[in-house]
């Protein structure tokens, strides 16, 4: 016989933590626990227990920056609906995605690049440092990897996680090569939905 939960439509997520919790492999330190735990309660997969690297002092880089009004860059649509902006405004911080811009979709055409690629150029010209949080094109990893090298932009942490088959496993083990903090998810897996769920638990991590 199946057997539901009863649980309050307000208690699902504290529930779906327990859970997680719960069926934790291993431990996992403190500072990255929380990133993880989002990760897993929006793909319901444990591998992000492993999948997941951190560069050493991200999170706290990250917590920093964004409590003191730093912007968020992504690649996609769905990642920037995903994250809290109005918590983020909260600190002073904006999200924005630039792949939709008609100039970039020009600028894509006439250098025979993706409209991911000349987003990422765009958002080297906004004049600030900003924090990236890919979670669909390989190619944008690939582009701020070389306008890193080129000293045209200095991130202040990169969230590399696009999913997919063609150049992603790569294109992330070059972003842990460039010299900015990042958090990446090794291998094939990601999506917007993690980038948005990392940025989400850093957010919810800092204390007004």
């Amino acid at each position: 016989m199946i057997r539901l939960e009863n649980v309050l439509p307000s208690e699902i997520e504290k529930r779906s933590f327990e859970i997680i919790e719960s069926e934790l492999p291993r431990e996992i330190d403190a500072e990255i626990k929380p990133i993880v735990k989002r990760v897993i309660h929006t793909t319901a997969d444990f591998d992000y227990v492993d999948n997941l690297c951190f560069s050493d002092g991200v999170v706290q880089i990250l917590k920093d920056a964004i409590k003191n009004g730093a912007d968020i860059v992504t690649d996609t649509q769905m990642a920037k609906s995903g994250i809290n902006k109005k918590r983020l405004a909260s600190f002073g911080g904006e999200v924005y995605c630039f792949m939709a811009d008609e100039d970039v979709a020009t600028a894509a055409k006439e250098n025979g690049t993706t409209r991911a690629a000349a987003s990422m150029e765009k958002a080297a010209r906004l004049g600030k440092d900003v924090i990236f949080a890919i979670g669909n094109a390989p190619t944008a990893l690939v582009k701020l990897y070389e306008l890193i090298k080129d000293k045209k932009i200095k991130p202040i942490a990169i969230i590399g996680v696009p999913v997919g088959f063609v150049n992603v496993a790569v294109a992330k083990e070059l972003i842990m090569t460039a010299g900015v903090p990042y958090i990446v998810a090794r291998g094939r897996k990601g999506g917007s939905g993690v980038a948005a769920a990392i940025c989400n638990a850093v957010i919810y991590e800092i204390k007004n």
